[in-house]
């Protein structure tokens, strides 16, 4: 099984998603020295500007895991919600919930089928709780091939206790062996970003991250859904780009770096 991907909505005919590659969502956007100034969206009764062209990002695509390269394959796959979005990275990432992974099953080789056999990919329920048990999820995460190292990886969790909705992030896996405190990564990546070259290296970060994370919050009662979230170091932004090939300097309001990131379909659980 591969993961196939869907291209980017533009408007100016050049499905680019790539920082260093960006030709902008419409035609007044196109590489200049001064699209980074061009209004986006305005606000038709007052004039002001709503969004600037600068804060718009390169992004982005629709990654589907399907069987195989094919039409039937694929719309199986969209059927199942097995699918994530990223912002432009070509990273891929894998998820599988269930309620008896255990940590060193993330390692095996046949990770994706004991996933499938035992569990769910990402867009599944769980459902029929074990008395005493929490959901498990393995996640494996790898790096853009042509692109940045992985900072960390997340899981988001949601629940409805009866009254209220919830909303929570776990770091699950920290690059560089930072270990996670009170569900954080204990220290920023940092940067390797140099803005005036619009350049990084990839001396920071990993690779390949993989988690096993069981939910320590769980509550059997209460519907819940987890995505997975995957950023990566950062990289400069389009912005940066511009900046250098244009010889243009750039308002202090104006972001140069970025950390593209993937997100997950979620994986619901319903009492």
């Amino acid at each position: 099984m591969g993961s196939g991907w869907r291209t980017s909505d533009s408007h100016v005919s050049l499905p680019t998603t790539r920082e260093e590659n960006y030709f902008g969502k419409l035609p007044n956007e196109e590489p200049s020295a001064k699209r980074y100034a061009e209004v986006f969206l305005r606000d038709k009764k007052t004039g002001d500007v709503i969004v600037s062209a600068w804060q718009l990002g390169a992004s982005g695509l629709a990654a589907i895991w399907a069987r195989e390269n094919t039409r039937e394959a694929i719309f199986d796959a969209l059927a199942r919600k097995e699918v994530y979005g990223t912002s432009g990275t070509r990273l891929t990432v894998r998820v599988f919930g269930g309620w008896d992974f255990q940590p060193d099953e993330v390692l095996r080789p046949d990770f994706a089928a004991q996933g499938y056999a035992r569990g769910v990919p990402m867009g599944g329920d769980l459902e029929n709780a074990p008395a005493g048990a929490a959901p498990t999820f393995m996640i494996r995460s790898l790096r853009d091939p042509d692109g940045a190292n992985l900072d960390r990886v997340q899981v988001i969790k949601g629940w409805f206790d009866g009254r209220e909705t919830h909303e929570r992030i776990y770091d699950v896996a920290c690059s560089d062996g930072r270990a996670i405190v009170d569900r954080r990564c204990e220290r920023e990546v940092g940067s390797t970003v140099d803005v005036a070259d619009a350049s990084y290296t990839n001396s920071i970060g990993d690779a390949l991250l993989m988690a096993h994370w069981q939910d320590p919050d769980f509550d059997p009662k209460h519907r819940a859904f987890y995505y997975m979230r995957v950023i990566e170091i950062p990289t400069p932004r389009w912005t940066a780009y511009d900046a250098k090939r244009f010889g243009v300097e750039m308002p202090e309001e104006v972001t140069m770096t970025v950390q593209d990131r993937a997100y997950t379909s979620p994986i619901w659980y319903t009492p």
